[in-house]
């Protein structure tokens, strides 16, 4: 398995036929999301999100940890767009993150990015109550920008753009939105989602490469290298 680039052609290469772990992503997600739905239509209040929300305050000081994975399956039941775009982003992204990989190393580098998202947000906004899947689904992106920075991919489906531009170009739109934090979107989730997911891979690949150069260095001592004096031979 390779976490960096290995996809160097600018070809366009986004989404195409669903992996296992993005379509049961998108299957709960969308389940969900049915459910909130159906529940603020019986019960008209948003309590789901009140329940699996990320509130800060309670996961630090009642250690309901439950909310730092819960609320990455919750989403904006007055803003469709917000769930429409972290699945179309998981589907273009993901996908081909998964078929590199393997089911089960995307789905807990997923896990790390939205877990990684949540604790960065507790520690900025202890008041707030956050949901959705972008801190996630940011650190996706950023792995695909990694493995495949020479991509092209279209920006807003209009301008394109190599992978690995459109990873910083959003990591600057995260940044500078960080000087107003008032149009409701979690801005330190989604950096908090690609530092973790960074800093993951990092860690995957220095441990991959430690253990190659050790397997390296003891297959080099089975051999014996024999000078030319000597009269003795390590094959016979």
């Amino acid at each position: 398995m390779s976490y960096y680039r290995t996809q160097y052609s600018p070809q366009i290469g986004l989404g195409g036929r669903i992996t296992p772990g993005v379509k049961a992503l998108l299957i709960v997600n969308v389940s969900v999301f049915a459910l909130q739905v159906l529940a603020q239509q019986i019960a008209g209040s948003g309590d789901v999100e009140l329940i699996f929300g990320l509130l800060p305050n309670l996961v630090i000081h009642k250690l309901q940890l439950w909310r730092l994975v819960t609320y990455m399956f919750l989403h904006s039941t007055s803003w469709l767009s917000h769930l429409l775009l972290n699945m179309l982003m998981l589907w273009m992204f993901g996908t081909e993150v998964e078929r590199v990989w393997g089911t089960r190393e995307f789905v807990k580098y997923y896990f790390v990015c939205g877990i990684g998202a949540a604790i960065t947000t507790c520690f900025v906004f202890k008041d707030s109550n956050t949901i959705g899947a972008s801190g996630a689904i940011f650190g996706v992106m950023l792995a695909y920008g990694l493995m495949y920075p020479n991509r092209q991919i279209f920006f807003w489906f209009i301008f394109p753009m190599r992978a690995i531009s459109f990873v910083i170009l959003c990591t600057g739109i995260e940044l500078f939105s960080l000087l107003s934090l008032q149009d409701g979107v979690a801005h330190f989730a989604h950096l908090g989602g690609m530092l973790f997911g960074y800093l993951y891979l990092k860690r995957v690949w220095r441990v991959r490469q430690f253990w190659s150069e050790l397997r390296w260095r003891l297959r080099r001592r089975r051999f014996r290298v024999m000078r030319s004096g000597d009269d003795q031979y390590p094959f016979h």
